[in-house]
């Protein structure tokens, strides 16, 4: 069973990989009417085709690019009336022969839609009426029989992830619009979560001099509950940080410490992340220079905040 499921994969994920060298002028002209719509792109398909349909709609409307399913039997029961001329259908299938459209044909042709299409036949009925049909054809189906549409589905698939992702990309469409149409779950969170929104500031925020002994930078490590205090100068600039780390190679060294100044034994230069950083990249960075703290400064350099890699980790946000 392990390995006709490997087998079924490699054989879908070639299906895919071929799509590559499909690819062709015919795309373009698709994305680019897409990108001219000045309406909504209508998706349609039927059985699996439909459902990798539902999927490409979520797909646009998620990137920047209003979409909506259209069933083709709902459709010819009455809900062609969603359909306004400044429209484009996307139409979805393996055939090409997909009756239901032809019923479709007099309200596109009456309003002026065009047609762009997916399909496994560029010969077929529903290629020959598209303004740009796209090559989703695959020599042969994932099962033994060749029947069941697994990897024509997974292409058509793919397919209408690339047309979605370029279109995105030519809007402009950003991770901040991005941010706007996914405000739940841990996504949201990741595209709108900000350093301001976590980072401890005011009296929590644990600072002393460099002049301070290390034996009273303790004391502010301890009462702050961050294992770091901030270190600046006599005009409030930062200077450096200490942690809870710097104090084990202290201890380690069996100096006596506790009475040096801790502008001696801190670390220098700390890293600084701008206060409206998305929270994810301050977590990045932690993770790349192996550090648990970041420092928020103002235009100054006097520190304004400082954020824990444990307030992150707390806040859901992986």
């Amino acid at each position: 069973m392990l390995k006709r499921a490997r087998e079924v994969l490699l054989h879908e994920a070639e299906s895919v990989r071929q799509l590559a060298d499909k690819v062709n002028g015919a795309f373009v002209t698709a994305a680019e009417a897409i990108l001219a719509c000045k309406g909504k792109v209508i998706v349609t398909g039927i059985g699996k085709s439909g459902l990798v349909g539902r999927k490409v709609a979520a797909t646009f409307n998620s990137t920047g690019t209003p979409s909506i399913f259209l069933h083709p039997a709902e459709g010819l029961h009455g809900d062609l009336g969603i359909m306004q001329k400044d429209d484009l259908v996307l139409a979805i299938s393996k055939s090409g022969n997909l009756d239901e459209l032809e019923l479709f044909y007099p309200v596109i042709e009456r309003l002026g839609v065009q047609i762009i299409s997916i399909t496994g036949n560029l010969s077929s009925p529903l290629a020959k009426r598209s303004y740009a049909a796209l090559d989703a054809s695959v020599v042969t189906e994932a099962g033994a029989d060749n029947l069941a549409p697994t990897s024509s589905s997974t292409a058509a698939m793919a397919l209408g992830d690339a047309l979605a992702i370029v279109v995105q990309e030519a809007r402009g469409f950003t991770a901040e619009d991005f941010s706007l149409l996914h405000p739940g779950g841990t996504l949201g969170r990741q595209l709108t979560l900000r350093i301001r929104d976590l980072m401890h500031s005011g009296d929590d925020l644990p600072i002393v001099t460099g002049n301070t002994p290390v034996s009273d930078a303790l004391l502010v490590v301890t009462k702050k509950r961050l294992g770091t205090t901030l270190v600046v100068d006599d005009q409030g600039k930062l200077i450096g940080i200490f942690t809870d780390g710097d104090l084990r190679r202290l201890v380690s060294s069996g100096d006596n410490f506790l009475s040096r100044k801790v502008g001696e034994v801190m670390a220098k230069n700390p890293k600084r992340i701008d206060v409206d950083a998305l929270a994810v990249k301050g977590l990045k960075m932690m993770e790349d220079h192996k550090i648990t703290a970041l420092v928020i400064v103002d235009d100054l350099s006097r520190p304004v905040g400082i954020i824990h890699i444990h307030d992150i980790l707390n806040s859901k946000l992986v």
